[in-house]
């Protein structure tokens, strides 16, 4: 089908898009936010009554990831100008909206804060501890590219396909790449680990061997984990033991 609205328009709802979570609210969430993203398409969609009518479908509760926000406005905006054309979407906009929301909000934060969020930062981190002052700009690289390629050729995609959009999601099977964010992160991190006590035994000048007796403390704090130890208390006792020994050396 073809669509109607120019890429300038589109332009500043991805531009809006950024600001969803400007006016949250603990009523409807973020449904003012959606209200001023989709503004300029839907002045252009309708007029007079149909256009209050249009803004008054989006003052329902919404509440989603921001990072998955461009699709689905890209999907709704599609959905709108078919209802505009007098086309009998089945779901409608409001649920079409309500039917993807929760779903697209897990998976945001499985991937996005669970996933590739730790795993940039453990980049960053590796090239951090060689002393190089690109670590950070590294994280947010790795970061945001990801989430702003989905902003914005998202809304491009979901505008484009419709209802077609969800498909198209899931053949990039995103719940399994979240696992293998945290699974790459959990091995960059055991390297790193890794490489920080080959590196204190070689300024040390002693054997690199002594580090494997660091497995045994590492696997008592993963039982003590396991068995429900505080992360926070953990890393606590560990750091005030390190200080402690350090102390111990100067002295």
């Amino acid at each position: 089908m073809n669509r109607e609205l120019p890429g300038a328009v589109l332009v500043a709802v991805m531009l809006r898009s950024f600001l969803l979570q400007a006016s949250w609210n603990f009523e409807r969430m973020q449904n003012l936010g959606v209200i001023f993203t989709l503004a300029p398409a839907l002045r252009l969609l309708f007029r007079g009554e149909a256009l209050v009518q249009a803004y008054q479908r989006h003052l329902v509760y919404f509440n989603t990831h921001p990072y998955f926000a461009g699709p689905v406005f890209g999907a709704t905006l599609a959905l709108e100008e078919d209802a505009g054309r007098g086309g009998a979407a089945s779901p409608g906009v409001a649920e079409f909206k309500g039917m993807i929301m929760a779903p697209y909000a897990a998976i945001g934060d499985a991937l996005f804060w669970g996933g590739l969020r730790p795993l940039a930062a453990g980049v960053a981190l590796f090239i951090a501890v060689k002393g190089s002052l690109w670590a950070p700009l590294v994280f947010l690289i790795l970061f945001n590219l990801p989430h702003l390629g989905l902003r914005c050729l998202g809304l491009v995609q979901g505008y484009r396909l419709g209802m077609g959009l969800v498909a198209f999601i899931q053949r990039f099977q995103l719940p399994d790449l979240a696992v293998r964010c945290k699974e790459a992160t959990v091995v960059l991190l055991g390297v790193l680990s890794g490489f920080l006590v080959y590196s204190a035994c070689h300024r040390q000048e002693v054997s690199e061997l002594w580090g494997f007796f660091l497995l045994a403390p590492v696997y008592l704090l993963t039982v003590l984990a396991r068995r429900g130890w505080s992360a926070l208390l953990l890393v606590i006792l560990v750091t005030a033991l390190v200080l402690a020994l350090a102390a111990m050396a100067v002295s």
